[in-house]
């Protein structure tokens, strides 16, 4: 066995006439024809680097946004080369990358909700930043650029976030009732969509304070503390965010915590002398040519637009709501926020409705 090693080292070292660059190069690579014959790829000498923002893009809903994304080489290469740009997104639960768009040239393919949405800023000189229109809830995340230059594949992440609101949500029928895929389902009912764990921390950051656990984009339960109290984890503990981490998707059940941006459309509050029931709120929203307005209408319009109205109104959930900008005497504590009634099963209120702009 020294032998037989001693003789392939001296081997490799009288073949060492091929020319080749920072002593790499790729062997045994097959040959466009695909006849089964070998063709060695030379490395060119120059390192491929993708660059892209290390802060967040924020961005809204509705908004056009350009994630920047740029690449070059070291040393610089001045012939024009065929590159082919990827571009995907990253699952909150780590599961496999979404495909967005993939393009060569000006020739290009956007998948599935992108479709439509997504193309490649035609700019400067190796560019490769992402455009995409009519940003929705879901597009918020992390995003991965990535540049192929034959065997050269480089990436780097841009992290889109969008501006927006989390609130605590729990069902008519009670605390801790929603599995994982129930609880996706009444965020979206609610125009909103399970917050990730980065909205949550930024919620928390800028004062929401909730002792029940939610169900996160990721599949963990976790809720924001900003005030340690015995029944919240113990007084012992400093604020932050409490997690029991992963929990079984099916079989587990808490309450949610939805994400809303900002909206479309105006949120707006319809009275009548008498109060309405919920179906006749409904009757009425329509007849003004609207929807009865989703719990997460009612926040988002409470967050960016300043909404205070200290008239308890019905929502599309059946719930009894209403948002307040401005404490004042007779409209709840002295905090801001949105206040409520629960879901009674019988009374007359007014509504509060939403229309599309």
């Amino acid at each position: 066995l020294p032998l037989l090693l001693e003789a392939t080292l001296l081997r490799l070292a009288s073949g060492s006439h091929h020319p080749f660059y920072n002593g790499f190069f790729y062997n045994h690579i097959m040959n466009d024809k695909g006849n089964g014959q070998e063709k060695v790829v030379y490395f060119n000498g120059a390192r491929l680097v993708v660059e892209t923002p290390k802060d967040p893009v924020y961005s809204s809903n509705g908004a056009n946004v350009t994630l920047p994304c740029h690449y070059h080489y070291e040393p610089d290469l001045e012939a024009k080369r065929k590159i082919r740009i990827k571009w995907s997104k990253l699952r909150d639960d780590y599961t496999k990358e979404q495909d967005v768009l993939v393009a060569i040239g000006k020739t290009y393919k956007a998948f599935g909700d992108f479709q439509g949405r997504a193309h490649i800023l035609q700019g400067g000189r190796r560019e490769a930043s992402l455009i995409i229109s009519d940003v929705h809830l879901q597009d918020d995340g992390k995003y991965r650029c990535e540049v192929i230059d034959g065997l050269e594949d480089e990436s780097n992440v841009v992290d889109l976030r969008l501006q927006g609101i989390v609130f605590p949500y729990q069902p008519a029928h009670g605390q801790y009732r929603l599995n994982f895929h129930e609880a996706k389902q009444v965020c979206q009912e609610q125009g909103a969509m399970l917050a990730t764990f980065n909205q949550l921390f930024q919620a928390w950051s800028e004062g929401l304070d909730w002792c029940n656990a939610g169900w996160l984009a990721d599949g963990t339960a976790q809720y924001p503390i900003r005030q340690p109290r015995k029944p919240c984890g113990g007084v012992h503990l400093a604020p932050g965010i409490r997690s029991y981490g992963p929990r079984h998707r099916h079989l587990h059940r808490f309450d949610a915590f939805c994400f809303s941006s900002t909206l479309r459309g105006e949120v707006f509050y319809l009275d009548h002398p008498d109060g309405m029931t919920l179906e006749e709120a409904k009757q009425s929203c329509q007849d003004a040519g609207a929807e009865i307005a989703r719990v997460g209408h009612l926040y988002s319009a409470w967050k960016f637009l300043g909404l205070d109205r200290c008239d308890a109104g019905w929502l599309a959930d059946g719930s009894v709501r209403y948002p307040i900008t401005k404490p004042r005497a007779n409209c709840g504590p002295a905090e801001p926020g949105i206040r409520s009634f629960g879901f009674p099963d019988k009374g007359r209120f007014g509504v509060f409705c939403y229309k599309e702009r």
